[in-house]
């Protein structure tokens, strides 16, 4: 295990310096399109020679700093000299949109904001962090941006003591993609990424020297500090679903990839294109993917292009809680998806070691303090809670939304309401229903969308459904909203509505739903492309009926 020492003193930027040590000409990442590579050694002096000139700036301990710069080298170093220093990064997806964003930086209010140009442009039009910005500093250009350039913040010296931060001391702010509300800054200390990296590291067996093929760019992030090298494609990291399968294929066949994270939108753009072509990834050993369920189909298909010995594994978790749990393909194609196909929900595997894992009672107000009592049986539908070292404490700025998610334990801990239904089976395994906001209130009863929607996605012309509400709670209407395979034709509707309406008769959860309506694309998240925007849909769907 590289990093989860249980001393009081803990950096994240630890285990770059400690790599940096035992692997020094090891390429840390790779950027082909560029050109450009750093080692563990590059990587960890320019780091050290940035928070350096950032703590002659103020950017030093606890200085909350917004970070908006793309996937580059640059925000390799920028990132772990922030660690360094003990600066707290504010990292927001760029595809969130402005207006988002300007509530986000309203939230964290930084006083510093690191960015590039066309960053900096719409920081300066919109009036992003107008109230509490001090210090600007530009990456990739010059100070007509409004900030002083990157080149000249960094000093000469190399050696540098990071900041001893706490285990408990705040290291990050990640912001939630908002698809189920709007975002929230989740508060990350030095502690719950030092717990990640090692449970990360204890599921999946990640040895130094892997090259990493990351398609998500806190994922990327995650690689130098286990000792991988992350290999950057060139892609928008705000549209995975979008991306070009054949670069992705070129470039982890060219470098032997052997571990790679990929949404299921990705999986399911390159496995269909390498199923098509008949190219495969001889070197793969490892997919990670999550945002969303992963289907069956999509798992079945990927693996076709990888070798016998290879495993996809799906994590369970959120942005507040991550990892929670692993499944692999072989389990889910060889048993649990004929039960998702049954109206089961989706199971998400064993917890990890080291957290714990309770299903209470469904309620959408504050759970004052845990107790035992609150645990409900195996195979009883409730609410997810975990409470573990990798479990993040609080939103920042927002207490409401703290004491609506968290429950204070008598022993001084907390846990976290994943804000997901599920359930255990007998062998501890979690079952995943769908989100609690999501979930649907009729006259004959509550309706969980994944059990609903695996019955549905079982017929073959059928890429993905979505179970939504029309009416107010209490007396919703449920819908079936579907998306098509591609290449399945608008005249083949009236077939398949049919077969679907025979298909739900078949379970008792499953034969109320009357009313389906076809689209031609979800909408989705801005992180994945594959978790769906079920509060678009339900408008939507509520437009047509009417």
């Amino acid at each position: 295990m590289l990093f989860m020492s249980s001393e009081s003193f803990v950096n994240i930027s630890r285990p770059l310096t400690e790599m940096a040590a035992l692997q020094p000409d090891t390429a840390a990442i790779i950027f082909p399109e560029q050109h450009r590579t750093l080692t563990f050694r590059e990587l960890d002096d320019w780091s050290s020679r940035l928070a350096a000139g950032f703590e002659r700036l103020g950017i030093s301990r606890g200085v909350r700093t917004a970070l908006l710069v793309p996937p580059s080298p640059e925000l390799f170093a920028v990132t772990f000299a922030l660690f360094k220093c003990g600066a707290v990064p504010v990292l927001i997806d760029p595809g969130i949109g402005a207006r988002n964003m300007k509530g986000c930086l309203a939230d964290a209010s930084p006083a510093a904001f690191i960015g590039i140009p066309k960053a900096h442009l719409a920081r300066r039009l919109l009036g992003w962090g107008r109230a509490s910005l001090r210090t600007l500093i530009t990456v990739n250009g010059g100070r007509f941006w409004g900030g002083i350039p990157l080149a000249e913040v960094q000093g000469s010296e190399t050696a540098y003591t990071p900041a001893e931060t706490r285990r408990d001391e705040t290291a990050a702010i990640l912001f939630t993609s908002g698809s189920t509300g709007s975002p929230k800054g989740v508060v990350y200390t030095h502690g719950n990424f030092a717990a990640q990296i090692a449970a990360l590291q204890e599921m999946y067996g990640i040895s130094p020297g892997e090259i990493d093929l990351p398609t998500f760019p806190l994922f990327a992030l995650f690689a130098p500090a286990l000792g991988m090298t992350a290999l950057i494609p060139q892609m928008d990291f705000t549209r995975p679903g979008m991306v070009d399968p054949q670069k992705i294929i070129e470039i982890a066949r060219e470098y032997r990839a052997t571990p790679m994270f990929g949404s299921p939108a990705l999986l399911n753009r390159v496995g269909r294109y390498g199923a098509a072509h008949g190219v495969s990834l001889p070197h793969m050993k490892r997919v990670i993917s999550a945002g969303a369920p992963v289907p069956a189909a999509v798992l079945e298909r990927f693996a076709g292009l990888l070798p016998a010995d290879a495993g996809i594994f799906t994590p369970y978790g959120a942005t507040e809680a991550l990892p929670v749990s692993s499944i692999g393909h072989r389990e889910i194609l060889a048993e649990t998806s004929r039960a998702t196909c049954k109206g089961k929900g989706i199971c998400v595997g064993l917890p990890v070691t080291g957290l714990a894992v309770a299903i209470i009672p469904i309620t959408d107000e504050p759970v004052p303090g845990w107790s035992d009592d609150l645990r409900l049986p195996a195979g009883e539908i409730g609410e997810i809670a975990v409470s573990g070292p990798q479990v993040t404490a609080a939103y920042f700025g927002r207490p409401e939304a703290t004491r609506l998610a968290k429950i204070a334990a008598p022993d001084g801990g907390f846990w976290h309401r994943m804000g997901d239904l599920g359930y255990r089976d007998e062998a501890g395994r979690i079952w995943f229903c769908g989100r609690k906001s999501h979930r649907l209130i009729t006259r004959q009863g509550v309706l969980f969308t994944i059990p609903v929607e695996g019955v549905f996605n079982a017929h073959p012309d059928v890429f993905r459904t979505a179970l939504v509400g029309s009416g107010e709670r209490g007396s919703q209407r449920p819908v079936l909203c579907v998306e098509l395979e591609k290449g399945v034709g608008r005249r083949e509707e009236t077939r398949i509505r049919r077969e679907l309406l025979e298909i739900g008769a078949r379970f008792q959860h499953t034969a109320g739903v009357r009313e389906i309506l076809f689209h031609p694309a979800f909408p989705v998240d801005i992180r994945h492309n594959a978790k769906i925007f079920r509060e678009k849909l339900a408008l939507w769907a509520t437009g047509r009926l009417a």
